[in-house]
């Protein structure tokens, strides 16, 4: 892939996270007008059959636009370092943190209904933070270190405490986005570090 044809790649995929946003505050004003009710029909509810299907929608629904706002910001950084390190496995990475986190959450979590896109924010954190570790190129070891200093304090949000608070989505979001820097190979345009001991 030419140097210009990767930047078309990730134009493109910037597009993408721009609408995929633009998604979510679409479905946060559907769901402001109709009274919140797509969160009781489409959220995620443990153990239970019929919230099965919030595996995949939880990321869509918010408690409010305060919700959704404080979710913004770490989604288009996230999101950004994500599509622009990533050239390959966007889908595959994405799949393993919303299906592997989910299903951890639809298993284990709380009795409760669980929405928000926090869980894909802890799962990208982990993968970006994983993936440095991994696979050691100055370019995944920056992303690391960009979201490390930017959203290190993230890792508070995988405790109980906050009543309202969905810490099972924060940690098994996180748990699955560090699988996914093991499990799925991701390449990106730039040597590795040799000798690098990170351990």
């Amino acid at each position: 892939m030419t140097k210009r044809d990767h930047m078309r790649a990730v134009l493109r995929r910037t597009k993408m996270l721009v609408a995929f946003v633009a998604l979510l505050w679409a479905v946060q004003l559907v769901n402001w007008i109709t009274g919140y009710g797509l969160n009781p029909a489409f959220g995620l509810i443990p153990r239970q059959v019929s919230g099965l299907d919030g595996v995949i929608a939880m990321p869509l629904l918010h408690a409010s636009f305060a919700h959704l706002m404080a979710n913004t910001p770490p989604l288009l950084v996230m999101g950004g370092l994500l599509l622009a390190t990533t050239t390959r496995a966007l889908l595959a990475v994405n799949a393993l943190v919303i299906g592997l986190g989910g299903g951890l959450v639809w298993l284990f979590a709380s009795s409760a209904i669980h929405i928000g896109a926090s869980g894909l924010v802890f799962g990208w954190f982990g993968f970006l933070v994983a993936r440095g570790l991994v696979d050691r190129s100055p370019v995944t070891l920056g992303a690391a270190l960009v979201v490390g200093v930017l959203y290190g304090s993230l890792l508070w949000g995988v405790l109980p405490g906050q009543a309202g608070v969905s810490w099972e989505a924060h940690l098994f979001g996180a748990v699955a986005g560090a699988v996914a820097a093991f499990l799925v190979r991701t390449q990106v345009h730039a040597p590795r570090l040799g000798g690098v001991n990170l351990e």
